[in-house]
């Protein structure tokens, strides 16, 4: 699974903590999901606008998680995300889970998101600013 992600990415690192591990000794699989949609929101709350922020919120509609190579304890992780395409109401967005030194994904995921309206709960349609920002195209 592979987006074409353009240019510019928004990175962070991550931290794996003693609870991320498992009984196999690598980080968990839900822990990759849990950091897929911490660094989207914190995409999110970095590229919006303070209206932006207060009128809409995002729900995840569908994830696809590849995991590719067990990240362990004690490495240095970088999440690294970016938009893909947008249809009316469905923003696909990837984001890589990397080891920071060489660069090797750890886990890919796609995720669909939905947007919806603070006010009302419920799903709508976003302006041309917000698509500019939060899509490829579609």
């Amino acid at each position: 699974m592979t987006g074409d992600a353009p240019a510019a990415r928004f990175e962070r690192p991550l931290e794996v903590l003693a609870s991320d591990i498992d009984g196999l000794g690598h980080v968990n699989n839900v822990v990759y999901l849990r950091w897929a949609q911490d660094v989207a929101t914190a995409h999110w709350d970095a590229a919006a606008t303070p209206t932006q922020r207060e009128t809409l919120a995002w729900i995840a509609l569908r994830h696809e998680i590849d995991y590719k190579h067990p990240a362990l304890p004690g490495d240095a992780l970088l999440a690294s995300t970016w938009v893909g395409s947008a249809e009316a109401v469905r923003f696909e967005r990837f984001v890589e889970i990397l080891r920071a030194g060489d660069r090797k994904v750890c886990a890919a995921v796609r995720t669909i998101w939905c947007p919806i309206s603070r006010a009302t709960g419920k799903v709508t349609r976003v302006d041309d600013a917000v698509r500019r920002v939060f899509s490829t195209g579609g």
